[in-house]
């Protein structure tokens, strides 16, 4: 915690150096993209050597005991893992033990579970090749680039506060601008984190093992799934694809840990890590009401939609409309930044998705999480419970950070993570 509060503390100061006295208002690339991705890493890796080292193995949930790190690492180890060249600019983070399954250069087998819970060696590659990843990546990163420098400026995120455009338009023409402008501003973000991606992979990094036909899989590090993210008809599922390893990160150094309102205290923590632009704190503010009601929605009244085909279809484009729209509007102080412009945008909207998502959370009840011994399985997040699964049941790397673990006890250790 002292790390967490040091590291945070020390990005927070730079963040507020950077804004508040050199460039308020400038997207530039400068020292706080590489110092974000490295607070990350501090921080994670802080968490791992204490639960492998001074927690007790039976306090722990399963991610945390496949991902603790029973050794303290060497200065060498430590500085690698940080500083390693690529994954200092955009990252992505990954967890310690993945990094050092890399660096080592161990052979990555897929363990498929059968129903006895015995597990059997189906493929075995030393050497996988990254090319054919490298390469579709690449295509994505060009298509991003050029879909952002042709499109993205003719759509400015700005022109929702035009005073012109606010008195003359349509409720419809307005909402219709408000998606296709905040659409336009992800490419770059696709841009960035896919190439960030491409680049681990091409050093060999990534690997995450391989499908049911033998066939490569090199999204271990990978940071968002575009046509989820297009496609997703539900908060839940946007912010499972979106970010991802951000996502991981929240999750297991304050979601998993906090004791009491974990839902408010993880956002507050990625407004915190995202700078100091009060468009963030109204951003992810904002996405705690958002989260909360989708989640209260999708509880109590998904279940009488998907009997019928045609029906629940009906169902998935009435929702994907309203999670465009509603991640949309959430979203729009994050690419406004200042508290005037922000409030000018939602005071013109008349605060309509905030007062839905109160009255929607006073008349549907949230489940309660449960206590005790469960609780961190039951109150593990919506927008990251998938990816956990997922990456207990397939990554493949195991740590020689204990030599006291083989890699079948790693292997067994996550399968019953999955089961549980």
């Amino acid at each position: 915690r002292y790390c967490f509060v040091f590291a945070l503390g020390y990005l927070t100061v730079c963040q507020i150096t950077r804004v508040y006295i050199f460039d308020y208002g400038q997207y530039s690339a400068d020292f706080s993209g590489p110092m974000m991705i490295i607070t990350q890493k501090i921080t994670s890796l802080a968490f791992e050597i204490h639960d492998g080292m001074f927690r007790k193995n039976e306090d722990l949930t399963p991610s945390q005991r496949c991902l603790a790190v029973r050794r303290m690492p060497s200065l060498l180890e430590y500085l690698s893992y940080n500083c390693n060249f690529m994954g200092i600019l955009a990252g992505p983070l990954c967890s310690y033990k993945d990094y050092i399954t890399f660096i080592e250069g161990r052979s990555y087998q897929l363990q498929q579970s059968e129903a006895n819970g015995k597990e059997e060696t189906k493929y075995e590659q030393t050497d996988p090749s990254p090319n054919i990843a490298v390469a579709q990546k690449l295509l994505i990163c060009g298509l991003s680039l050029l879909f952002h420098m042709t499109i993205t400026k003719t759509l400015p995120v700005e022109y929702n506060i035009d005073d012109n455009f606010r008195a003359t338009a349509s409720w419809p023409v307005r909402f219709f601008y408000l998606y296709v402008s905040l659409m336009a501003a992800r490419p770059k973000y696709y841009f960035a984190w896919t190439l960030a991606d491409a680049i681990n992979n091409a050093a060999g990094f990534g690997f995450r093992g391989y499908d049911k036909n033998g066939g490569t899989r090199w999204d271990l590090i990978s940071n968002l799934r575009i046509q989820q993210i297009e496609f997703s008809t539900s908060f839940k599922m946007f912010l499972d694809n979106w970010n991802i390893q951000t996502a991981l990160w929240l999750k297991r150094v304050c979601y998993e840990r906090a004791t009491f309102s974990p839902t408010i205290q993880t956002f507050i923590l990625s407004a915190i890590w995202h700078g100091v632009y009060p468009g963030y704190y109204l951003t992810f503010l904002t996405g705690v009401l958002m989260t909360l009601a989708a989640r209260a929605i999708r509880n109590n009244i998904r279940h009488y939609f998907v009997e019928s085909p045609a029906v629940k279809l009906c169902y998935d484009i009435i929702t994907w409309m309203a999670t465009q729209v509603a991640i949309s509007y959430t979203v729009v102080p994050f690419v406004l930044l200042s508290v005037k412009p922000s409030f000018t945008f939602y005071s013109s909207c008349y605060f309509c998705l905030h007062i839905a998502s109160i009255l929607v959370l006073l008349v549907f009840p949230l489940k309660r999480t449960q206590k005790g011994s469960k609780k961190h399985e039951s109150i593990q997040p919506v927008w990251s419970k998938k990816l956990e699964e997922e990456n207990l049941l397939q990554k493949n790397s195991y740590s020689t950070t204990n030599n006291s673990f083989s890699q079948k006890q790693e292997i067994t250790c996550r399968y019953q993570a999955l089961k549980q």
